[in-house]
């Protein structure tokens, strides 16, 4: 079994943050949520534990990377509320028996598509990326939010979304179409958290967002 290998780990910010325990990066990630870098450093101090874990249970890789995913999408929510200095959580007293009870309950709960209704590319969208993605998704007016997920996620072209759109009663051109994607991918960067956007679009923190799309966005 390989086990992915995600650069992030890598990146300057994150790097930064490898001293720290799991209950400060905890406390940080709970004191900071506009901030993506301490979910980040979680992720690839436990995501080799996640992947094993998840790996020998899964039927198939693909299904294995969207459990993964997942998975992580389920702690992010989590974490934010999660609190170990009275006690016991789920059984654990410290983030990772924590994170090992929460992967279990994800596993034995997971009911997963098959393997070719699965679209998510674990390397174009890694679980952090995937989680503010999804939070920024959801400040998107719901048509522009539709074709977005229709050009990435199901790679629609422009022609086939206006007819989509328009079979439901939405009367919009294909070139219309393109101008509310792109209106759409530029309104999801600048919404993104500055450093998520450093760590994995490699936009420079004092940047502003870029014009044209570079967001991989369930590819």
């Amino acid at each position: 079994m390989q086990i992915p290998h995600f650069p992030e780990s890598n990146h300057p910010l994150v790097k930064s943050l490898f001293h720290h325990s799991d209950e400060e990066l905890l406390t940080l990630f709970q004191r900071y949520r506009e901030q993506g870098k301490y979910f980040t450093a979680i992720f690839c101090r436990y995501s080799p534990l996640v992947y094993t874990l998840i790996r020998h249970s899964a039927r198939s890789p693909v299904q294995a990377d969207y459990l993964f995913s997942l998975t992580w999408r389920h702690i992010y929510h989590e974490l934010g509320g999660l609190d170990l200095r009275n006690g016991n959580v789920m059984g654990a007293s410290s983030l990772q028996s924590w994170l090992i009870n929460l992967t279990a309950i994800c596993i034995n709960s997971a009911d997963l598509p098959p393997v070719e209704s699965i679209y998510y590319d674990l390397k174009a969208a890694p679980p952090p990326l995937w989680c503010y993605l999804e939070q920024v998704l959801d400040q998107l007016l719901p048509v522009m939010r539709l074709m977005v997920v229709m050009a990435q996620t199901f790679h629609w072209s422009e022609t086939r979304i206006s007819a989509y759109l328009q079979a439901e009663g939405e009367e919009i051109s294909p070139a219309q179409v393109k101008n509310q994607l792109q209106e759409g991918y530029k309104l999801l960067e600048a919404a993104l958290p500055q450093d998520i956007r450093a760590i994995y679009l490699g936009e420079e923190l004092t940047e502003t967002p870029q014009e044209s799309s570079t967001l991989p966005i369930f590819n």
